[in-house]
Formats: structure tokens, C-alpha cells, sequence
């Protein structure tokens, strides 16, 4: 198997990632479950406003459905964390840590400041945020390796 995602035959995922990659995933979903219960702007990506111009709308949409939201998120980072080096994946924890490395990518991109002119730019290694750009870039290929394999599973034969 090569380096990333591969779907197999049995309907299950292989999951293959360095040892300091499987650790790197760990630390980052546990950051982020620390995060996702709090106010934080950065963290406010992930729950974007439902009814912009209308403040008791979004209120009362906040109180209605954040607890499911952030449920939904935990639970998914949780996934991430806990079979990030299992090696095998099951599809609904390839789904839901397909949503995890969305939300990671949503947050560290907003922290970053990551715009389509930056990479477009290219990033050098002298930039401040050079570790934490590779990282994300990481982030976005094995979310495109997870996609993919995710996809194969609908492809017309």
C-alpha cells in the first residue's frame, strides 16, 4: 500500500501514516476538542451564522442546535484520535474523520490567515508560519486522499 488512504475490498479503509504523523493527528484533534466547546473566534468557523440579519433568529438557531453541532464535531475529532493509528478504518470512521481533518483545516487555515493567493504565491521556508503551513498542507492532502477513497466507493463500474 502506498503512503495515505486506500479503500479495500471488504469495504473497509487502510490508513497509512508515519508514527509521527498518527501523533501529530492525535495532538491536533485533541486540541481542537478542547476548542470546539468554547467562544472562540477562530473556532466560530466551524458554526457559521445561520441568520446573519436577523440576531433573535440566530439565537434562538444557537440554542436549538450548537449542543448537536458540537456533538457532532467532538465525536468525529474523537474518531480521528483514537484510530489515527489503527491502520484500519471502518467507513463511518473514514467519514467522520473525513469531517474531523475539515474542521482542523477550517480552524489552522483561520488561525494561518490561508488564502488561495498565498499557496498561489508559493510559501518559503523563511516564512514565520512556514511549520504550521506544511502542516496544513499536510492536513489538506491526506483529506484529499481520505475524499478520494471515499469517492472510489461510488464510482460506476
Amino acid at each position: 500500500m502506498t503512503h495515505g488512504v486506500q479503500p479495500l475490498p471488504d469495504g473497509s479503509y487502510a490508513l497509512e501514516l508515519e508514527p509521527h504523523e498518527t501523533e501529530l493527528l492525535r495532538s491536533l484533534a485533541a486540541e481542537l476538542e478542547a476548542l470546539v466547546e468554547t467562544e472562540d473566534a477562530v473556532v466560530a468557523r466551524l458554526f457559521p451564522s445561520a441568520y446573519r440579519d436577523d440576531p433573535e433568529a440566530e439565537r434562538e438557531y444557537h440554542r436549538l442546535v450548537r449542543h448537536t453541532l458540537v456533538s457532532g464535531r467532538l465525536e468525529a475529532l474523537h474518531v480521528l484520535r483514537t484510530r489515527a493509528g489503527a491502520g484500519l478504518l471502518s467507513h463511518s470512521d473514514a467519514e467522520a474523520c473525513c469531517s474531523a481533518l475539515n474542521d482542523l483545516r477550517l480552524v489552522l487555515g483561520e488561525r494561518l490567515g490561508v488564502t488561495e493567493e498565498l499557496y498561489e504565491r508559493g510559501i518559503e521556508s523563511a516564512h514565520p508560519d512556514a511549520f504550521q503551513l506544511s502542516v496544513y498542507g499536510w492536513l489538506t492532502w491526506l483529506q484529499a486522499s481520505l475524499v478520494d477513497a471515499l469517492a472510489s466507493r461510488h464510482q460506476p463500474s
